[in-house]
């Protein structure tokens, strides 16, 4: 008999990748554009709904399991780094997108992310980052800035905001990013990126909460100060910005970071810091692009787009390798002897 043909996959749209839940976030959360964008993303991946995992902790965020029609789970805070890792390690061929906020993923979780990232298990962390705990009515974040004053500091935060991205380059994560909820295509364009790197992808994502921290990105959304304040990067091109036609650009005295026109004075786009995401030394300067000293002439602007990536091994290829190595040279383990063998002893009465 002629062997049968595979059947292709079905195409995936949009739709499929909803469900049947009611979608309760508050009316004109930015957490609706992220799902609407996760599940314009997903079709283009490629990859079977039943081998898409979208695993979250606890926050307005994870809700994002109930919303996405594929397998999935909301587990406890903090901890969904943890599981993630579980599942990769026994299912590689999965693809897992970790969904955690501000507070869930850099407070309670924060061990978590970092030993995920440094280990680089190949799955990808969606941070909604609003600087504030919203499902839990408006305290202060991890990322804060100082003297935010709320439910929690009424006085204002004494604490030093963190600043994710540079959390991750210190953590050695091999993918870092940054997007926004208010520029679906940049952010589609970034959940891409994320899926198609092999290795931890740490994605940081600027969410208004409407109600607790409205409009803390304005300057970075708004039609009248986007263009000014917002640097979209892009490898191989100079880092240029601006509304009047990208007529500013960052150029490198040193490794200081400089705002120069390319319409009044000596400079020229040959002058400026053309992005390399491959630079470890640069991104971390890029990330730092946070807060300015009071000193500076012009606000540095703020830098979306793939600050770093790189090719590192990925934790559970080295596992499932050593996992092999270990039962060709010893065979298959017996858990009864591991138990009663000569490592166990009674207590004398």
């Amino acid at each position: 008999m002629p062997e049968t043909m595979p059947l292709p996959a079905p195409t995936l749209t949009a739709k499929d990748f909803q469900t049947d839940q009611e979608v309760r976030w508050c009316p004109g959360c930015g957490d609706y554009a992220i799902l609407a964008a996760m599940q314009k993303t997903l079709p283009q991946l490629g990859v079977p709904k039943e081998h898409i995992v979208v695993i979250s902790g606890i926050g307005c965020s994870s809700r994002f399991p109930y919303y996405v029609n594929t397998f999935g789970m909301h587990s406890i805070h903090g901890r969904a780094t943890a599981i993630a890792s579980g599942l990769k390690a026994s299912r590689p061929e999965l693809s897992i997108w970790i969904v955690t906020g501000d507070g869930d993923g850099l407070s309670i979780g924060g061990n978590h992310t970092i030993h995920l990232l440094r280990r680089n298990f190949d799955v990808n962390v969606m941070l909604f980052n609003n600087q504030i705990y919203g499902l839990t009515k408006g305290q202060y974040s991890p990322t804060s800035e100082a003297n935010k004053v709320t439910k929690s500091t009424p006085f204002g935060s004494l604490d030093h905001p963190f600043n994710p991205l540079a959390l991750a380059m210190g953590a050695d994560a091999s993918f870092v990013a940054r997007s926004m909820d208010r520029d679906p295509k940049h952010l589609q364009a970034m959940l891409l990126r994320s899926a198609n790197h092999k290795g931890a992808s740490f994605l940081e994502i600027y969410q208004n909460c409407n109600i607790f921290n409205d409009e803390a990105f304005a300057v970075f959304t708004d039609k009248g100060s986007k263009a000014d304040t917002t640097l979209f990067m892009e490898q191989g091109k100079p880092l240029r910005y601006g509304a009047e036609g990208r007529n500013k650009g960052i150029r490198l005295d040193g490794y200081k970071p400089q705002v120069v026109s390319l319409t009044e004075g000596n400079y020229n786009e040959d002058d400026l810091w053309v992005h390399d995401e491959q630079d470890f030394f640069k991104a971390q300067i890029l990330t730092r692009f946070f807060d300015n000293p009071a000193e500076e002439a012009e606000q540095l602007p703020r830098p979306f787009g793939v600050f770093y990536e790189s090719k590192r091994a990925c934790y559970e290829e080295g596992l499932a390798l050593q996992i092999e190595e270990a039962i060709e040279r010893r065979g298959l383990g017996n858990l009864d002897a591991l138990i009663q063998g000569r490592e166990t002893w009674e207590i004398a009465k």
